[in-house]
């Protein structure tokens, strides 16, 4: 098995657990009977404190020979964590298993990611190519698990993340490549925590993944709500689920065919920074007026722009940006930016915005995103310089 089909593998499973955790959290803790402003803040704490936890991991997953036992043991912390919340009741006692559980989940993701990235330098495939894979996962939990839901309790949602978290480590020990973390004993943990200090005090680097992280965080109003909000309107969990598989199947035809023609053409990533900012203001903007159907269909698509491009360019961002040495760092603050502290603050606001006005709490989505844009148009000259 090559090594672009053993990272696909992990990003199944991985990915598998993602595609549900996103979309239907939300109804899992509104079928405990928690209401928004709790549900948001339930899924906003880990979020908020990946910007302590991410570097934290990251310099405590670079002591270890290779990349994926890491990544082994944070999926197994995830899998206790989310176990132990399906098997108590109370808000006192979800919120530290929860963020037990979805701290260690979203570790993975940028530990995964440079390990797939080293693979794709030094074989020559492309990183969409098995990122890819896990967004079909990411579909097929959208649809399989929005099926599920109208004949089964809502507590397979939990029994899911554990099942796919526990193949995600079993995954990571037998057939992920075995990546060195670096040559030799390795950077001390003391240099490790200075790297990251140096990327921080970086203001082009810092304000690059912040305009990032801020058009990344106005999804926070959809991973959390969307499904409620759609449901409140009699829409169906099936449709629900299938609403989200269909952003993801754009998504993966957007990185097949729109990303390796982009990279063909020289398109920079500051360009493809701003077209992702631009598609989620007109997104959230639409979805404020709570659409109809036949509408959120295109609404959906609009994912592969206001994600996957957004996404792609923080990618290629980081990697002209940062030092080679530091890679693994700078990946690490990307998430715990844009998958962390910030979209963190956007759900914790999200609840209370959903509890107050419904589906118009999509318009603080828009004006985040609109933020994100200013942000990249003042590095514009430093973004272009490096896409060069």
């Amino acid at each position: 098995m090559t090594t672009a089909w053993r990272n696909a593998a992990h990003y199944v499973l991985l990915f598998g657990s993602t595609g549900v955790s996103l979309p239907f959290a939300g109804l899992w803790f509104q079928s405990q009977g928690l209401n928004g402003a709790e549900i948001g803040t339930l899924l906003a704490a880990p979020m908020l404190a990946r910007l302590v936890t991410g570097p934290m991991i990251a310099v405590w997953a670079d002591s270890f020979a290779y990349r994926r036992t890491a990544i082994a043991i944070l999926s197994v912390i995830a899998a206790v964590g989310y176990g132990a919340a399906g098997l108590v009741e109370g808000y006192a006692l979800w919120l530290p298993l929860w963020f037990v559980g979805a701290t260690a989940a979203a570790a993975i993701i940028p530990l995964a990611d440079v390990l797939t990235l080293r693979g794709a330098a030094r074989e020559g495939f492309t990183f969409a190519a098995p990122r890819s894979a896990g967004s079909l996962a990411f579909v097929a939990a959208n649809v399989g698990m929005g099926a599920l839901l109208l004949r089964a309790s809502p507590d397979v949602i939990v029994l899911w993340l554990v099942i796919a978290s526990m193949g995600g480590a079993l995954i990571a020990l037998t057939v992920l490549p075995p990546e060195p973390v670096g040559e030799g004993a390795g950077p001390r943990a003391r240099d490790r925590f200075k790297g990251l200090g140096a990327l921080v005090a970086d203001p082009v680097f810092m304000t690059a993944i912040l305009a990032v992280g801020a058009i990344q965080a106005t999804h926070a109003f959809l991973y959390g709500f969307s499904a409620i909000e759609w449901k409140a309107r009699g829409i169906p969990e099936s449709i629900t689920g299938m609403l989200w598989g269909f952003s993801v199947v754009v998504e993966v035809l957007f990185m097949w065919v729109v990303e390796p023609w982009r990279r063909r053409r020289g398109i920079g990533p500051w360009l493809l920074l701003m077209i992702g900012g631009g598609a989620a203001v007109v997104r959230w903007i639409a979805l404020a007026f709570m659409p109809p159907l036949w509408l959120l269909w295109p609404l959906q698509a609009l994912h592969a722009l206001s994600f996957a491009a957004t996404f792609l360019a923080g990618l290629q961002i980081v990697e002209r940006l940062a030092p080679p040495a530091n890679q693994t760092a700078a990946q690490t603050l990307l998430s715990a930016l844009s998958s962390g502290v910030l979209i963190g603050m956007a759900t914790l606001l999200a609840g209370p915005l959903y509890d107050a006005y419904g589906a118009l709490g999509y318009l603080a989505m828009a004006v985040l995103a609109g933020l994100g844009l200013m942000a990249a148009w003042r590095v514009r000259g430093a973004l272009v310089a490096a896409a060069r």
